[in-house]
């Protein structure tokens, strides 16, 4: 069995290379697949240089910057075809912790769909600014309120997808290409009838390199939930959420487990 980690970048050169090895380092069962938009900093090349090396590494170049939501499709395609049972996504600035990533295995043994959630008990965020906080909270209650799910963070990109997910999911009739392409993927899935979940994480913002959210990104976000709303025909049945995971020992202590100095 593979599992096959999804890590679209842009301009991630110094996060990538602390980045692979504490991931690869989570187990023999886990493969990686960078998934660069033409960098100009060269974060492709150096991937490609690192895979030749590293068998369990894998780049996939795109021309140039097509959004993140294009960015993890191709990455799930590329996944499906090289035959992983677990599909994760996750950032390349280490906000997400590598040493989540075995939770997210045991998790996702009773569901479809594991959610990193930094808004149920046990998760959290560190080093944002109260502004991005209030922003981040009021996104996921405006989605969640609207699409009448109750998953507590609906923006996040930390997860873990069985195969069997993304196989029935039309993926080229994802209508987002931005952050809000997270909210989509989990409305579809529960639409779907997938069994989800949420564990707690603890998000830490990055230290080196610059977010790539704008307000063009934020304004799709706030549109394309009301499209979802009204695009995409309700079930006649309650979604399939399960209680979320209670905090773990490596989540409570390892938040910051290997997490590099950037100082």
């Amino acid at each position: 069995m593979s599992y096959l980690v999804v890590i679209p970048t842009y301009n991630e050169r110094d996060n990538i290379q602390q980045l692979i090895p504490r991931v690869l380092e989570q187990g023999d069962a886990f493969h990686i697949l960078i998934v660069d938009d033409n960098s100009p900093d060269g974060t492709g090349a150096l991937a490609e240089e690192l895979a030749h090396r590293e068998p369990r590494l894998h780049v996939l170049h795109r021309p140039g910057k097509m959004g993140l939501g294009t960015a993890y499709a191709a990455g799930f395609r590329w996944g499906l075809d090289f035959g992983a049972e677990l599909i994760f996504e996750m950032d390349a600035d280490f906000s997400h912790d590598p040493a989540m990533l075995p939770v997210f295995v045991e998790e996702i043994r009773d569901c479809d769909l594991v959610l990193g959630s930094r808004y149920v008990p046990g998760g959290g965020v560190r080093n944002w600014p109260l502004s991005r906080r209030l922003m981040s909270q009021g996104g996921s209650l405006y989605a969640r309120t609207i699409l009448g799910v109750p998953i507590r963070d609906l923006t996040g990109g930390f997860k873990c997808f069985r195969r069997q997910v993304l196989e029935a999911l039309p993926l080229d009739q994802v209508q987002t290409t931005g952050y809000a392409f997270q909210i989509e993927m989990t409305y579809r899935a529960l639409l779907a009838g997938f069994r989800v979940k949420e564990i707690p994480i603890i998000f830490v913002d990055r230290v080196q390199g610059a977010s790539k959210m704008s307000r063009r990104v934020f304004l799709e976000a706030v549109i394309a939930v009301w499209r979802l709303r009204f695009s995409l025909p309700r079930p006649g049945r309650p979604f399939a959420v399960l209680p979320p995971a209670a905090p773990s020992r490596c989540l409570l202590e390892g938040a910051n487990a290997g997490r590099p100095s950037m100082s």
